[in-house]
């Protein structure tokens, strides 16, 4: 039996919650996976999980035995890094997150530069705008935009930019630019569900909440960029999604006296787990790009 084998096949039992799923992880059947663990099982000479109809429980000798295993994996992982030397590049899988045009335009460009470093490392990127399950997606890092409302999740801000009112010129030709931020109210938004359709302005002591109207609501970004592009109505919406198209003037912001509450982003990763020396890396790599 491979120990280091055996543990990290029960961290991701256990992190995933069915064998199953620790095998798509792992990419090896799951009558290999439930061998490993009873096996590291028999060689403790414990039971480490509960099987019942709900799924797979740690005991508590389980419980105690998977942080040590989660600290014995990650102490492992850095041994091998400092013993190829600093210089050296990483291996292995990567698995990150990110929202789908986040990614498109600024994350996935970004990529060859940081594989091209590490010829051994593989890169998993998952395109989701929702914000998924870290630990039962096996991800090792995400990248995700607004307030970090999940106190128990370690994530670092790695990057701020500002929301702006936005559209085509053919659509302010067509409407009209407004001028205020009441003046929205008589225009057509596109609005994305997560943002809502009350949109909260301030310019010094002055605060405004406009209330939009809206006949198109939209669930991912990319239906946002695709609606405002084809002169649908305007949209509240990060420098981030539109970037290219401000360069170019195939959208131009409005109401630059009025300010939006800035967007955030941030590093997050799964709770309970150190960052992997793949992770830091990617992180920091991310970090000095997207801002140099």
């Amino acid at each position: 039996m491979n120990r280091l084998a055996a543990m990290e096949t029960f961290v991701r039992v256990v992190e995933t919650g069915s064998f199953s799923a620790a095998a798509r992880q792992l990419r090896v059947g799951q009558p290999a996976v439930s061998k490993s663990v009873a096996q590291l099982e028999e060689f403790l000479g414990v039971k480490l999980l509960t099987r019942s109809t709900h799924g797979l429980t740690p005991t508590e000798a389980g419980l105690g035995y998977l942080e040590r295993a989660r600290r014995a994996l990650e102490e492992a992982a850095e041994a091998e890094i400092a013993a190829r030397g600093a210089g050296a590049g990483l291996k292995g899988r990567l698995r990150v997150c990110a929202a789908v045009t986040f990614a498109r335009i600024h994350l996935i460009p970004m990529l060859p530069k940081f594989l091209a470093q590490h010829p051994e490392l593989e890169l998993e990127v998952v395109l989701d705008d929702r914000q998924i399950d870290l630990v039962q997606e096996g991800i090792d890092v995400a990248l995700r935009m607004g307030k970090m409302t999940d106190s128990t999740l370690t994530a670092r801000r790695v990057a701020r930019c500002k929301r702006l009112v936005l559209g085509t010129p053919a659509y302010f030709d067509r409407a009209g630019t407004p001028a205020t931020p009441s003046e929205l109210s008589r225009h057509q938004a596109v609005v994305y569900l997560r943002e809502g359709s009350v949109w909260s302005f301030q310019r010094e002591s002055t605060e405004l909440a406009v209330t939009v109207r809206s006949r198109l609501r939209v669930t991912a970004a990319e239906g946002v960029r695709a609606a405002v592009l084809a002169d649908a109505g305007l949209a509240i919406a990060s420098e981030w999604m539109f970037t290219p198209e401000l360069k170019s003037g195939a959208v131009r912001a409005v109401l630059p006296e009025w300010s939006l509450p800035a967007l955030d982003l941030w590093a997050v990763l799964p709770t309970g787990r150190a960052a992997t020396a793949k992770a830091r890396a990617f992180v920091n790599f991310f970090e000095r790009s997207f801002n140099g």
